[in-house]
């Protein structure tokens, strides 16, 4: 056998056994690049035990061949020693505690305390329609004293800490035109709006609009459906 055939078998068992040991699917090894010093007395000790069958030469040859060998193949492996999903020749932070979020060099992701959603604002409506009383006398804007009623009895509820808001909104019922009932719907809140202000309301808290007869509640079909689909509604937040 010749001076490199000798040389070579060493080698070529050593790569198999440390290759089998260090290479899995996953890329995870418990031989690789942090622990090739292990790998180099392990090749040391193969390279010398098997240079031993030829000689006592061989065998510090081989040792010394097989210390190399190992070092060169260990280091070549590319684990995830830490199992982050980093290999290892890219990690920058070794030894990750288990299911902890890592960036791509291996070091774990700034955690952020988790805010609470904050609370859907809730809204307070008060209707007031022509079910029991007319708020409105027929096509005006002019408050009923029973409708103007209603409203002082609300003046306490309304002029609370807590009420920062009220939106007067303004429906009609179905009957005549489109048009004409989103312009008396319009005028009713605002006539709504502007008693609260005379009352004492801030007049910065206050908005008004009309929907006309785009939102009805009851059957228009009826007398009754219609007289609850003239209102006005107070949204308070």
């Amino acid at each position: 056998m010749s001076v490199f055939a000798k040389a070579a078998v060493p080698l070529l068992l050593l790569s198999s056994v440390l290759s089998g040991c260090a290479t899995t699917s996953d890329g995870s090894a418990p031989l690789n690049q942090r622990t090739w010093p292990v790998c180099s007395l392990l090749g040391g000790l193969a390279g010398g035990g098997l240079g031993s069958i030829e000689s006592s030469a061989w065998a510090a040859g081989g040792a010394a061949f097989g210390a190399i060998a190992g070092g060169l193949i260990c280091y070549a492996q590319d684990g995830d020693e830490d199992g982050d999903g980093v290999y290892d020749r890219r990690d920058r932070c070794p030894d990750t505690p288990a299911n902890t979020p890592v960036s791509h060099n291996g070091c774990p992701l700034p955690q952020y305390p988790v805010s609470e959603p904050a609370p859907a604002p809730v809204s307070d409506v008060i209707t007031l329609n022509d079910e029991d009383n007319v708020s409105f006398a027929v096509n005006s804007d002019e408050l009923t004293p029973s409708a103007t009623r209603k409203l002082t009895a609300l003046m306490d509820r309304l002029n609370n800490p807590g009420v920062t808001r009220i939106k007067v909104v303004g429906y009609t019922d179905s009957q005549g035109a489109d048009a004409y009932n989103q312009r008396l719907s319009e005028r009713r809140a605002r006539s709504v709006a502007d008693f609260l202000i005379t009352q004492g309301i801030s007049a910065d808290k206050v908005t008004s609009e009309g929907l006309g007869e785009s939102e009805p509640i009851a059957d228009n079909a009826t007398a009754e459906g219609r007289a609850q689909n003239r209102r006005v509604e107070l949204h308070l937040n």
